[in-house]
């Protein structure tokens, strides 16, 4: 198993993150707020230089009022379209 931040699912994983925001109509501050943290964390986040752990990624899922199995659907469904 490749435990690079770098590999082509994490990459997938990144683009749904950002799109799942961007359809929940969220900027990066509108997330911030919701989450409790700093632009900046988010910032990070999506652009893969900070990973993010499942602890983490409920919340944002939460913020994006989009259920954490959800949000594996979709990743699971582009990380085999992008396969």
């Amino acid at each position: 198993m490749d435990k690079s931040i770098h590999s082509a699912p994490y990459a997938v994983f990144l683009k749904v993150l950002r799109a799942t925001r961007e359809r929940a109509g969220l900027t990066q501050e509108d997330l911030a707020e919701r989450i409790g943290e700093k632009q900046t964390f988010v910032s990070k986040c999506e652009r893969g230089e900070r990973r993010i752990d499942v602890v983490e990624l409920r919340a944002f899922c939460r913020a994006f009022e989009v259920s954490l199995g959800q949000f594996v659907a979709d990743m699971e469904k582009a990380i085999r379209k992008a396969g």
